[in-house]
């Protein structure tokens, strides 16, 4: 049964929030004005859940008080067992709602596709999770915007880094980063065999101005080049694209897709911050030795996460033990029942988690 008293407890700080969204000292401060948005979406949503929560309580009451009268009893006892077959459910939201927002979670996201073992293939199969990702991003009506791409002469890629830019989409493609894994017939392959290969997806959500991170221009080398791509898509004779090296962590981001080098620059520093900032957070999160959820993984991104089979039209995710016989449909960018199901599995294990420390 939920505590009644801390949940409004709880609420009662939405009229505060309201209040401070219409303070002028809150509106001209870019950070706590984004703070105090994010109370008042966390604080709206429990207050949404909750509400729904409370009037199917009352109505069963409401309903418990005409069993005693024959001429309601037989629709009062069929709308009970309608209402208390629901409350389990509304229950759970209310729980998923007290949880803390994660800041993260509303962050455009910086996406790498990197094609593994498996040569040609793997390289088309990295084409086509960067389409499936797009597809479902113009669908949601994201803007894709490739950073680096080093492509191949049969529609594929090594390796291509992209930002998806649009209302929480790092929180809707986090968990993403993993190894994925293809079996099927090649192109290629004249006598039908299957072949398996491999691509790494990681994720990770971009910089901005609210992370405190200072990184001293003498810990950054920066690398200036031609930009060149498949075909001559990204060919130009003059030193645009750009490659930045955190000397103290090894990380590297390229950027080529502007034909400014200022521009190449801005954008290259940019997911250099994002990919610092969240090499620190698995840093500090492997020191606190954090029970961490399955979803988000153990910090090893070669880890296998799912499977494509092209023949049986099936995708498998391994950590949620889902199936599905919709990959012509999953592959083609319709991803919603897919990553509903990842979100739904995360939101258990974090209310287990929850009420496992409350007790």
């Amino acid at each position: 049964m939920l505590d009644a008293r801390q949940i409004e407890n709880v609420l009662g700080r939405l009229g505060s929030v309201e209040s401070d969204l219409g303070d002028p000292n809150v509106l001209a401060d870019a950070k706590r004005y984004r703070a105090t948005l994010r109370d008042h979406s966390f604080l709206k949503r429990l207050e949404s859940a909750y509400s729904a929560y409370s009037k199917a309580v009352s109505d069963i009451a409401g309903n418990e008080e005409l069993l005693s009268d024959p001429d309601f009893k037989a629709d009062a006892e069929a709308e009970i067992a309608s209402l208390r077959e629901q409350l389990p459910e509304l229950e759970h939201r209310v729980l998923g709602a007290l949880l803390p927002p994660d800041p993260l979670e509303g962050r455009n996201a910086v996406m790498e596709i990197r094609a593994g073992t498996g040569g040609d293939e793997a390289a088309l199969f990295a084409g086509d999770l960067f389409r499936m990702y797009s597809r479902y991003a113009e669908a949601k009506g994201w803007k894709i915007s490739v950073m680096n791409a080093s492509e191949t002469s049969l529609d594929g890629y090594k390796e291509v880094v992209f930002t998806v830019e649009g209302d929480g989409t790092y929180g809707r493609f986090r968990f993403e980063s993993g190894g994925h894994r293809v079996q099927r017939v090649p192109v290629t392959e004249a006598q039908g065999r299957i072949h398996t290969s491999a691509a790494t997806v990681v994720v990770f959500p971009e910089a901005d101005e609210e992370d405190d991170l200072e990184i001293p221009e003498k810990d950054i080398r920066i690398d200036l080049f031609c930009a060149g791509g498949a075909g001559g898509q990204h060919v130009n004779k003059t030193e645009s694209a750009v490659r930045m090296t955190h000397l103290p962590t090894g990380l590297v981001a390229v950027c080529q897709d502007e034909r400014s080098q200022q521009r190449n620059r801005e954008k290259c520093f940019a997911t250099l911050k994002a990919r610092i900032l969240d090499f620190k957070r698995r840093e500090e999160e492997a020191k606190l030795g954090a029970d961490r959820l399955s979803l988000r993984g153990s910090g090893d991104r070669s880890e296998r996460i799912r499977t494509y089979n092209f023949p049986q039209n099936r995708m498998t995710d391994h950590r949620i033990d889902l199936t599905l016989y919709s990959l012509d449909r999953i592959i083609d960018g319709d991803l919603d029942g897919l990553l509903d199901a990842l979100a739904s599995h995360d939101l258990d294990e974090r209310i287990a988690r929850a009420l496992k420390s409350a007790h």
